[in-house]
C-alpha cells in the first residue's frame, strides 16, 4: 500500500495504491486559512477495510491537520459511512458544509513553526539543516510554495530517504533539493546572504539509533555558517534539547553561542515553557538586522 501525491497550484491530489491499482483518492483545495476536501473516494470493493481511514489521515497530516492550528472543510457526506469517516477525524456539521478545526497546544516545533509562519513570505529561499524524517522540510516547503526553494540537509542516509519520501508523497518534491550532508558543511550549499531562513531540530533521529546525535563539533561550525547565509532581516530557529543521549552538552554550548551574539547585529530569543521540566525543548530565534556579517567566531578548541 502507498501514497502518491501531486500538487498542482492550490491543489493537491492523493492518490492511495493497493496491490499496484488505485484503490482511492483524494483531492484538496489549499484555500486560503483553510483546505478544502473537494473530492475523496475509495473503490466499492475496498471499502469497510479501513484505506478510507488510512487515506484521510494521510490527506490530513500532508495539509498541517495534526502539526499546527489548521481548517479543513468538506461537503456534506453522502453516506452514513461517509458522515461516520469524516466525524471520526473531527468533522462535524457547520451549516451547508463540514468543518474540522483543531488548535493544538503549544509545543516547541509548533511554536517553532508558528513564527516562522507569521515572518515568512512565499518565494523565498528556506534551509532545513536537520531534515531528519522531513516533517520542518514538508513545512518550509509548503511556506515557499511553487516559486520558492528549500534546501534541507542530514549526515544519516535513513533521514534523507525519509524526507524525500514524505515530499513525495505530500506533492512537494519539485521544491526541494534534499542532500546527504553534514550540516558543518552548510556554506558548502549556500551562498553569504542568500537564505530568508535556516530551521535547525538537534539531537537525534527519532526512529533510528539514539546512539547518534548532534554535537557542539559540528553544530557550532553549522550555526556560524547560517549567520552568513542569512540575508538581512532573516531568521535562524533552532529547537535545543537535553537530557536524552546527548545529556546537557550541545544545548549548553549553542545558548552560549547565542548569548554571547553581538545585540547590533543580532536580536536572540529563547522561548522557556517556564513550568516544564527544565529539559523541556528549548525554540531559540536569531533574527539578523544588517546584511554584512562574517562568520561569528568559535569558541577556541573547536
Amino acid at each position: 500500500m502507498r501514497i502518491d501525491g501531486h500538487r498542482e497550484g492550490e491543489r493537491l491530489a492523493l492518490t492511495l495504491y493497493k496491490e499496484q491499482q488505485p484503490v482511492g483518492v483524494c483531492r484538496l483545495r489549499l484555500a486560503p486559512g483553510r483546505v478544502e476536501l473537494e473530492e475523496f473516494f475509495i473503490d466499492e470493493s475496498w471499502r469497510g477495510r479501513g484505506y478510507g481511514s488510512f487515506l484521510l489521515k494521510q490527506a490530513l497530516h500532508a495539509t498541517g491537520g495534526f502539526s499546527a492550528c489548521s481548517l479543513h472543510a468538506a461537503p456534506p457526506p453522502e453516506s452514513g459511512a461517509a458522515a461516520a469517516l469524516l466525524r471520526k477525524f473531527g468533522f462535524a456539521p457547520a451549516g451547508d458544509i463540514w468543518l474540522r478545526r483543531r488548535a493544538p497546544d503549544p509545543s516547541a516545533v509548533r511554536l517553532t513553526h508558528e513564527f516562522l509562519a507569521s515572518r515568512l513570505a512565499p518565494g523565498g529561499f528556506f534551509i532545513d539543516a536537520t531534515c531528519g524524517n522531513g516533517h520542518d522540510t514538508a513545512f518550509l516547503c509548503r511556506l515557499a510554495g511553487p516559486e520558492g526553494k528549500v534546501l534541507a540537509l542530514d549526515v544519516q542516509q535513513k533521514a534523507v530517504a525519509a524526507t524525500r519520501a514524505r515530499l513525495e508523497a505530500e506533492g512537494l518534491a519539485s521544491i526541494a533539493r534534499v542532500v546527504q550532508a553534514d550540516h558543518a558543511r552548510l556554506a558548502q550549499f549556500a551562498g553569504p546572504a542568500s537564505a530568508d531562513c535556516v530551521v535547525f531540530n538537534f539531537g537525534y533521529l527519532p526512529g533510528a539509533d539514539h546512539a547518534l546525535f548532534t554535537t557542539p563539533a559540528s553544530s557550532l561550525p553549522a550555526l556560524s555558517a547560517a549567520l552568513d547565509i542569512l540575508k538581512p532581516g532573516g531568521v535562524l530557529a533552532a529547537c535545543l534539547y537535553s537530557g536524552g543521549p546527548n545529556g546537557g552538552g550541545e544545548r549548553n554550548a549553542v545558548e552560549g553561542f547565542f548569548a554571547a551574539l553581538p545585540l547590533e547585529r543580532y536580536t536572540v530569543l529563547a522561548c522557556r515553557f517556564a513550568n516544564w521540566a527544565p529539559t523541556a525543548p528549548l525554540p531559540c530565534f536569531v533574527l539578523k538586522k544588517q546584511s554584512k556579517n562574517a562568520p561569528f567566531p568559535l569558541p577556541s578548541g573547536l
